[in-house]
């Protein structure tokens, strides 16, 4: 047999699931990734029912939020190069991926928990993130704002690290580290 065309989703479960996303990320950044359904269907405004034909399992829907989230910051890259001069856009775009870490730590814990529902994660994260970061990057060095000798995997991994706890940092310690570390990009440039 042929392969099947792709089901169109309706308007309607589109908007359902882009709610239950949403309402997920937003109850998990409170309440961490074992948040009662009732909380979060009742945040998304739809009934259990709907969140279960959505995300029959916990882990489909752990895995979804951070695919979303994965998206939404990769998908700034292009529109922040075309806004602002490069090494602005790789600022910029370093700090929300510095956001998009800091607000993930409560997910980490499922994500190394086993479950072959996470297997593909990694993968995905490295299929949306390095090419964002790669083309921000290159065209930092090629306006001669930024260092040449850097690879993308290196600042990924570097910023992960900086936005691990620190003793008594305060808040925005990761995110002021990720601005030293831009600097640092931008020492011995051009």
């Amino acid at each position: 047999m042929g392969e099947q065309p792709a089901r169109r989703v309706r308007a309607d479960a589109r908007r359902n699931t882009d709610a239950l996303l949403e309402a997920a990320a937003a109850v998990f950044a409170t309440s961490g990734v074992d948040a009662p359904v009732r909380e979060i269907a009742t945040k998304a405004g739809v009934g259990v029912g709907t969140f279960y034909r959505h995300f029959p399992k916990r882990s489909d829907l752990v895995a979804a939020v951070f695919r979303h989230a994965v998206d939404a910051c990769a998908d700034e890259a292009p529109a922040l190069a075309a806004e602002l001069p490069p090494d602005e856009a790789l600022e910029r775009w370093l700090l929300r991926y510095t956001d998009f870490i800091g607000t993930k730590r409560g997910l980490a814990a499922a994500l190394h928990s086993g479950d072959p529902a996470f297997d593909a994660l990694p993968g995905y994260f490295d299929a949306r993130f390095r090419p964002a970061l790669e083309g921000l990057l290159a065209a930092s060095v090629e306006a001669g704002a930024v260092r040449g000798d850097v690879a993308a995997n290196d600042l990924l991994r570097a910023v992960a690290n900086l936005c691990g706890p620190a003793w008594d940092a305060g808040a925005d310690h990761a995110r002021r580290m990720t601005a030293l570390l831009v600097d640092g990009l931008r020492y011995r440039s051009g």
